[in-house]
């Protein structure tokens, strides 16, 4: 990959990238670092990286950079939690966006990334399975069973309220 490619590749692809990973982490500042990082690394590897194919890789790195700042997230807060009282409150939801994000939510980690990727990004069953190192039939199974997961959620009375 070329520099002019690397830079083509920053402009055609970055606002697709960090709306994707905004999208998951809901913060501005974390989704911005991982996406910096994606293309820091796209940018040191960029001798082994097909022009081609600098869209999966993109993807596909900053997939991973979200995965690991997620689980670093994690830890930190588990940290915290421990031996705190944590209260659970049910409060009922009337906002469509809230119920719509409290459902995604719900899902796990890659299910989620498979609904956006393919529902609110529009990439195909292969360029997914590329990003997330998966084969085709299993975007198609694992985004089918997220989506009954939405559909079972999204249905149930006390959401409607």
């Amino acid at each position: 990959m070329t520099e002019q490619e690397y830079n083509e590749c920053v402009n055609t692809y970055a606002d697709n990238v960090y709306r994707f990973i905004l999208k998951n982490l809901r913060h501005e500042e974390d989704a911005r670092d991982v996406v910096q990082t994606a293309f820091e690394k796209m940018w040191r590897n960029k001798d082994n990286v097909d022009a081609q194919k600098s869209k999966s890789y993109l993807f596909t790195v900053a997939y991973h950079q979200m995965i690991d700042h997620i689980r670093k997230v994690k830890r930190i807060q588990l940290k915290e939690d421990i031996g705190e009282n944590a209260r659970v409150e049910n409060k009922p939801v009337s906002n469509l966006k809230k119920i719509l994000d409290e459902a995604l939510n719900r899902l796990s980690e890659t299910q989620k990334s498979l609904v956006l990727l393919k529902d609110y990004e529009g990439y195909s069953y292969e360029e997914i399975g590329e990003i997330m190192n998966l084969n085709a039939s299993q975007v198609k199974v694992y985004l089918h069973r997220a989506r009954v997961q939405l559909k079972n959620y999204l249905v149930k009375i006390e959401n409607v309220i």
